[in-house]
């Protein structure tokens, strides 16, 4: 059942050949199975989603519901979801249960009929590009278990790659869908800020954070983003504009597709290998009938650094709300109310999440806030400015999603900022607000090499066709690794 597109899923479950439950029942045994091996979740809800499952074949046996209805799916563990443990991989929030659910949990599960296998482990409220620094342990990678699966999304991207779960939930601040879509295999798409409601999602930095999708393919992607998009009156930063038939647009061909490879992508610092797998993906593009040109991001190469002066500076002022006193982890026997703030916040927080807000308060800090902070967000205009003018001349960007396939558990654990520059080919779209996302391209040395392709504001109909156009031409998407087929 796992290796089943979601589309032979929903047909499935029309035609009778299985039920919701069972379905359901598959992936939670496969869970119990595999998920010691990787760690992949954090709180299994397998009562809820046995409720849920009885729920949708009750609608399902009156010929209601619609695509979704039925099918699995896991949440990365940074959506509240109402009675069910929200932590955000974080010690801080290790006892905190959600009083409510996010947007895109509601749209999911209580509109679209889709069951809640659980909650993905991550990297600590989102800070990471390996999953390595959660409270609840590193993820691994299913591909290998002795790499990282990359993150923060590493939790969501594992349980697909591993078949514990058809389709996850993610979330993107500056690579955390992409990155580790790319080292597992997977399809991840980041799309337009304001495109998918926040309200519910644990912020890590509000101007950058936007939620997506991880699944096998193009097509599964875009039944999943498409129930979770739209306006959302809850969150200020929703967009209020209708949003495209991203399944419809799937099947036309992309003749005349104007796609450009920017040049600072395929500089100094890119494997060779996995420069070898993306090249050999543009020559795909080019067979489909797409017009390849080279174009320049100029500004490119300091998105990493004008990227932890943002995203930090937003951390530390959101995580300022963790203080010992409202909610989450409180320390105990202490004397003073300016203990309870230390003690709480030095154990609650881990050393990343530690490091990102004392980075953030520096720059914001009187005296340094227009050296750094403001000239950010100069730059940030800047980057912005360089997409603006691609997107005159060609539809789609297309380059690598990472330098190089996934490294060694711990490899880069001492070194943040060898960790951090794992994303110096995501973060731009971020930066930007641009949607953005990965697809299988290939593989070195058993370990998979991801694509990425970036679009203009709200063309997520295009890349989801330009990729789904890639999908039915090459079939690595469609490849699981060995111990878990």
């Amino acid at each position: 059942m796992h290796s089943l597109t979601l589309k032979e899923m929903a047909a499935g479950l029309r035609a009778r050949k299985f039920s919701a439950r069972e379905l359901t029942q598959h992936y939670l045994r496969r869970i119990e199975t595999f998920d010691g091996q990787i760690n992949s979740f954090i709180t299994v809800t397998a009562g809820q989603a046995l409720a849920q499952a009885a729920a949708a074949d009750e609608k399902l046996a009156r010929a209601e519901g619609g695509p979704l209805t039925g099918i699995p799916l896991a949440q990365k563990d940074i959506f509240c979801t109402q009675g069910v443990k929200t932590s955000c991989g974080s010690r801080m929030l290790d006892n905190f249960i959600a009083p409510y659910d996010a947007t895109i949990v509601r749209k999911l599960h209580h509109e679209a009929g889709m069951v809640m296998l659980g909650k993905c482990n991550m990297d600590e409220f989102a800070m990471g590009s390996s999953n390595e620094t959660s409270w609840y342990g590193p993820v691994k990678n299913p591909w290998d278990l002795t790499r990282v699966p990359g993150g923060s999304s590493g939790g969501s991207v594992a349980a697909v790659a591993a078949g514990l779960a058809p389709v996850a939930t993610a979330s993107d601040t500056g690579g955390s869908i992409r990155q580790p879509a790319a080292l597992t295999n997977l399809t991840g798409i980041k799309p337009t800020y304001g495109r998918v409601s926040r309200y519910g999602m644990i912020a890590f930095a509000s101007s950058l954070d936007q939620a997506g999708v991880v699944a096998r393919s193009a097509e599964d992607a875009a039944y999943v983003l498409q129930a979770m998009s739209g306006f959302d009156p809850l969150d200020s930063t929703s967009v209020d504009r209708p949003v495209d038939d991203l399944v419809a647009g799937l099947n036309r061909p992309i003749r005349g597709l104007r796609i450009g490879l920017p040049k600072e992508y395929f500089a100094a610092g890119l494997a060779p290998e996995v420069r070898a797998r993306v090249m050999a993906a543009v020559g795909v593009f080019e067979q489909l009938g797409a017009v390849i040109s080279e174009i320049s991001l100029p500004n490119a190469p300091l998105s990493v650094p004008t990227y932890y002066v943002v995203a930090p500076a937003e951390a530390s002022s959101n995580l300022a709300r963790y203080d010992g006193v409202r909610y989450g982890y409180r320390a105990q026997g202490v004397k003073t109310l300016e203990e309870l703030y230390k003690r709480s916040r030095g154990e609650g927080f881990g050393p990343e999440v530690q490091r990102r807000i004392m980075i953030g308060t520096y720059v914001l800090s009187h005296g340094y806030y227009d050296a750094y902070y403001l000239k950010a967000q100069k730059v940030r205009k800047l980057i912005c400015e360089d997409f603006r003018r691609a997107f005159e001349q060609v539809d789609l960007v297309l380059g690598p999603t990472t330098t190089d396939v996934a490294f060694k558990l711990g490899a880069k654990t001492d070194d943040p900022v060898a960790m951090y520059l794992n994303d110096i080919y995501t973060i731009a779209a971020n930066l930007a607000g641009i949607p953005a996302m990965s697809l299988p391209c290939g593989f070195v040395d058993g370990l998979p090499v991801g694509l990425q392709l970036m679009g203009n504001y709200f063309d997520e109909a295009r890349l989801l066709n330009a990729a789904h156009q890639y999908q039915q031409a090459t079939d690595f998407h469609k490849q699981m690794p060995q111990a878990f087929r």
